[in-house]
């Protein structure tokens, strides 16, 4: 072996090591709740009250189920569409976002549509979609949800609603958290991600 092929496998070893065979969706999904009940249990940056985590026995969840998770398809926003959103938050501010774009999709046989965003002077690496549907201050936090995907250069999605999370105020009152707009209130049940405690 060359010495650079050497050099490579010691500063990167997963390059050269066997690889390990991927987790199947729902093991990943459940190892990823499993790391995100230990964050917020022992990391210092943990939205939880303080006096709240002791109590802490993890967040609570719809059953995972594949039929929310769908492909999307972004329509990029241009022009007027494109303007930036003032959408109310959990403390009474206004946050300046962004409207990439609307995420198409069919879910449950009905086509649905979201409004992506990102904030105004971010990168446009990662697009933020809060939303709110019939569950909304029932099963899920009246103040609604979120989801977060990475940008693709395609403009197809992986749409994933058992990852929906609610905004951290509802954990805890400081966090500043934007509402919903209008246009991303669904009027369909999303009983998928996380949920109020049942």
């Amino acid at each position: 072996m060359r010495l650079a092929a050497v050099l490579a496998c010691v500063l990167v070893a997963a390059a050269c090591s066997p690889s390990t065979p991927a987790l199947s969706w729902s093991d990943q999904l459940a190892a990823d709740r499993a790391e995100k009940d230990r964050a917020f249990r022992e990391d210092a940056a943990s939205p939880l009250l303080p006096e709240n985590k002791p109590s802490f026995t993890g967040l609570s969840y719809f059953a995972p189920d594949k039929s929310y998770r769908v492909p999307a398809s972004l329509r990029v926003a241009s022009g007027e569409a494109r303007a930036i959103v003032k959408m109310p938050t959990s403390t009474g501010l206004l946050r300046d976002m962004v409207r990439v774009g609307r995420l198409e999709f069919v879910l449950k046989d009905q086509p649905l549509a979201l409004s992506a965003f990102v904030e105004a002077g971010q990168p446009l690496d990662r697009l933020f979609l809060p939303f709110a549907d019939l569950t909304t201050g029932r099963e899920t936090y009246a103040g609604g949800r979120y989801l977060d995907l990475d940008r693709t250069p395609t403009g197809i999605y992986d749409l994933d609603f058992n990852r929906a999370y609610h905004p951290y105020c509802f954990y805890n009152p400081k966090y500043d958290c934007p509402y919903p707009p209008p246009e991303n209130r669904l009027k369909v049940p999303v009983r998928a991600g996380e949920r109020l405690s049942p």
